[in-house]
């Protein structure tokens, strides 16, 4: 490795570091800022799982330290997903002089998706997934069988979830980013859509409770925003232009003269004999 290329690596790792700091300062301001509030998030976090109990149920800590880390754990995690779009932005500072101008076009509007979605797929799970599986978990309970979730496995349960929800609302994203790199063609997509919603079930059953409901409301929402996704690349890919795509073979007859043609060009004039 030459100077110049060593020097240029080094720049480019002190500019990661650079943004890494940057990030990661973001993440510490906010949750200091959110510190003073950090019970309350966990108690907003936690109220889905409290209005499925039965009248007078509450959730237990077994640990001594979990009623202090646990509420950290959730304010950490708010502050992280505020600082969100910060995080991205930094990420896309850093990766953005090495592209071209067109892919410059087209990273701004993936990135604000990315964010959106995953915020999206959060709220999904919150409102509507987590009310059906607490509700199912404490419906199924055997009678004389009292549930209280232990504090520190319910966070391990919600953040599994949140991830899943939120990686999954990222389909689209990757449909695209996966035509336009030219990984995958619109018709293969389209080709692989039974593979795909099998695909969708089988995640839906690992990463939800065992309830057909929770498993659908992982899977259908998939399926569609994968179906979102092959719709969104053809309306941004533009098709190739005709005379790229369409080839007419000559005909027997132009062949002929064409050979011809070339016949004539290789006769040499016979030279002139020497005195």
């Amino acid at each position: 490795m030459s100077d110049q290329q060593e020097d240029t690596f080094i720049s480019h790792l002190i500019e990661m570091r650079d943004r890494l700091l940057r990030a990661v300062i973001a993440v510490v301001v906010l949750f200091v800022l959110l510190f003073p509030w950090a019970q309350d998030l966990y108690a907003l976090l936690a109220k889905p799982m409290l209005a499925a109990l039965p009248q007078g149920g509450q959730m237990i800590a077994t640990e001594v330290t979990t009623p202090f880390f646990v509420p950290i754990k959730v304010t950490m995690m708010a502050a992280f997903l505020l600082a969100l779009p910060w995080v991205f932005y930094q990420a896309w500072a850093f990766v953005a002089p090495g592209l071209y101008q067109h892919e410059k076009r087209l990273g701004v509007p993936l990135v604000v998706a990315s964010v959106l979605l995953f915020l999206l797929g959060m709220s999904f799970a919150y409102f509507l997934v987590f009310p059906v599986v607490f509700g199912f978990i404490v419906g199924v309970a055997p009678e004389g069988v009292a549930v209280m979730t232990d504090i520190g496995k319910y966070l391990d349960f919600v953040m599994t979830l949140f991830l899943a929800f939120g990686i999954t609302f990222e389909v689209p994203v990757a449909v695209v980013l996966l035509v336009k790199m030219g990984m995958v063609s619109i018709a293969k997509l389209r080709e692989i859509r039974p593979y795909v919603i099998v695909g969708a079930f089988v995640i839906g059953a690992i990463f939800t409770p065992p309830d057909v409901i929770s498993q659908f409301m992982l899977a259908v929402p998939m399926w569609i925003l994968y179906e979102i996704g092959i719709i969104v690349a053809s309306m941004i890919t533009k098709p190739k232009p005709e005379a790229e795509t369409d080839y007419t073979p000559m005909s027997e007859a132009d062949m002929d003269a064409e050979l011809d043609r070339i016949d004539s060009n290789q006769v040499k004039p016979e030279s002139a004999d020497p005195k």
